[in-house]
């Protein structure tokens, strides 16, 4: 069985640039640009509400040991979370 083997393919004549079309009375064709598809996405501001954020601080701080002390780090935390800011 011979094995097949793909030629190169030639380059296209170079194309003429705007200056040279200009100079020999031709017309420039329009400029064509690749076409993307947009992706529309709307982006909402998401609320959190204020008993969201207690009851995971509650969490936090109940899987802590119920330590005292701590509160505005669980606050923090747990708004840091439901926002989908955490690190």
């Amino acid at each position: 069985m011979a094995d097949t083997v793909k030629k190169a393919s030639t380059s296209k004549a170079p194309r003429k640039t705007a200056s040279v079309k200009a100079a020999t009375g031709e017309v420039a064709p329009k400029k064509v640009t690749p076409s993307k598809k947009a992706v529309k996405t709307k982006v909402t501001a998401m609320a959190v509400s204020h008993e969201r954020i207690a009851e995971l601080a509650h969490r936090y701080w109940a899987e802590r040991g119920r330590q005292h002390g701590h509160d505005a780090e669980d606050w923090l935390r747990a708004e840091r979370e439901l926002l989908g800011l955490a690190s």
